[in-house]
């Protein structure tokens, strides 16, 4: 979750730099520089963490992306398996074969591939029959309305179902309180991410935050969270 921050103007976040950036002809230098940053972080944290990074369509189809991406591994040191590139379903547009095609050279080297956003916009369970996505991620939205909207709440009950049956991990995104987990868990939701439980951090603070968490799950007061171990 790359931010850029803006001398007096504070942090700005992804959606508002990246598409600039890629009209501008900048996304192959910007997007290798900050994959191989994340590569390097997680180099510094336990090894039975990975780092997930989110990749654009323009820097998707940048030709010798995936020798790129080799690169980056080869000279940060990472394993492979340990990371994870988030696509959305946008890159399905235009040139479906080509797409397939990269996704499968990455997966060949070890790189696990998220579809991110699921459902936020052009959704087809094509995609989840023709590629094995590591895991899916369903959007925000539907995690934010399903507190009020039972059409939300039966799409995030389907999704999830569906991903256990294909094998696949599920990642609610976006959840900000203690209610909206308790749900998920009820669902049968096994992953989750959003507010409730950090802000975006530094990576310097990301240490920090891993200690609170263990020692929390620690406590049988309190929360327990699941890292996922391999």
């Amino acid at each position: 979750l790359a931010r850029w921050h803006r001398p007096g103007n504070g942090p700005v976040s992804p959606d508002k730099f990246i598409r600039l950036a890629e009209e501008a002809g900048l996304i192959k230098v910007l997007g290798a520089w900050i994959l191989e940053e994340a590569c390097l972080a997680a180099q510094r944290w336990p090894h039975s963490l990975f780092i997930s990074v989110n990749v654009s369509c323009g820097q998707l189809y940048e030709p010798n992306f995936v020798q790129d991406v080799q690169a980056i591994l080869s000279r940060t040191g990472l394993e492979p398996g340990r990371l994870e590139l988030e696509i959305t379903e946008s890159i399905f547009m235009d040139a479906e074969g080509v797409s397939f095609g990269i996704l499968r050279a990455l997966t060949d080297i070890g790189v696990r591939i998220v579809l991110d956003d699921f459902g936020r916009g052009f959704s087809s369970l094509g995609f989840l029959k023709d590629f094995s996505f590591s895991k899916i991620k369903i959007d925000t939205g539907f995690t934010r309305d399903m507190m009020h909207d039972r059409r939300s709440a039966a799409i995030v009950r389907s999704v999830i179902t569906l991903a256990g049956e294909l094998g696949i991990v599920m990642t609610a995104e976006g959840v900000e309180t203690n209610e909206q987990l308790t749900i998920l868990q009820r669902y049968g939701c096994t992953q989750v991410q959003g507010y409730l439980f950090s802000v975006p951090l530094a990576e310097k603070d990301i240490k920090g935050l891993l200690m609170s968490l263990r020692q929390d799950g620690a406590s049988a007061h309190k929360k327990t969270y699941m890292f996922e171990q391999r």
